[in-house]
């Protein structure tokens, strides 16, 4: 049996309490995005993002990109216009592009820095109240917007994931459930526009997750198999 099968075999034989791993088999029908009309990723940055959290969706969209045939695009975006943005760690990203997610239909925003309010990263962004105003004003139908780590946050403080399914990382989770999300403990929390991963290296696992639900199965296994990473925890959707 190759991994594909062997995948399959374990995502059927799945549960989880509370919620379902979404079998491969029945996954439901998506937009089929093409070269002339990719599936758009927009990542968002700002001053103290934590590298792993976009840096490891980047690689996967890409790799999907690459292996697809071009059937999906990824593009770093600021709200504060696109000069480059100094990570949680030193690295310098951009110059990014302008805040645009109009032009999105996946809007995913990583985590970073959230012990002080006083230095960059999400809490920061939160006191600024500028990133969380305009993701909450970005919501739309027919946009699915993501969160890894704590960038599910900056997601609460834009008034998105008040009474419906979610998760953050765990040093977070008291904090998303006291502003009303409804901690669900599973390594990505699919509630249909709005899906949100726990700690940092989970962005591999709800960039997968994204090509899958939106690619296909076949092409998110085939990334991983390039990848050499395989994915953990579960999957929950309604």
């Amino acid at each position: 049996m190759d991994r594909r099968n062997v995948l399959r075999a374990t995502v059927t034989a799945g549960a989880v309490a509370g919620g379902a791993v979404l079998m491969p088999e029945t996954a439901p029908a998506a937009p089929r995005f093409t070269p002339t009309r990719p599936l758009r990723v927009q990542i968002v940055t700002f001053g103290g993002v934590e590298e792993m959290d976009f840096i490891g969706p980047i690689e996967v969209f890409g790799m999907a990109k690459g292996i697809g045939g071009g059937t999906i695009t990824t593009s770093m975006v600021t709200v504060d216009g696109d000069d480059p943005v100094t990570a949680f760690h030193g690295c310098q990203v951009g110059p990014v592009e302008r805040w645009a997610p109009r032009q999105a239909d996946v809007l995913l925003v990583p985590g970073g820095g959230y012990r002080r309010a006083d230095t960059p990263g999400v809490l920061y962004e939160i006191e600024r109240g500028v990133v969380p105003a305009a993701i909450a004003a970005a919501e739309r139908r027919g946009l699915t917007i993501a969160g890894v780590c704590t960038g599910t946050m900056l997601l609460s403080a834009a008034g998105l994931t008040a009474g419906r399914p979610c998760i953050t990382h765990h040093r977070a989770v008291e904090d998303l459930r006291a502003q009303g999300g409804v901690i669900t403990e599973a390594r990505v929390v699919d509630d249909g526009d709005l899906v949100t991963a726990g700690g940092v290296t989970s962005g591999f696992d709800l960039a997968l997750w994204l090509v899958e639900r939106f690619l296909g199965a076949d092409l998110a296994v085939q990334v991983e198999q390039v990848l050499e990473y395989q994915r953990r925890g579960t999957v929950w959707r309604r």
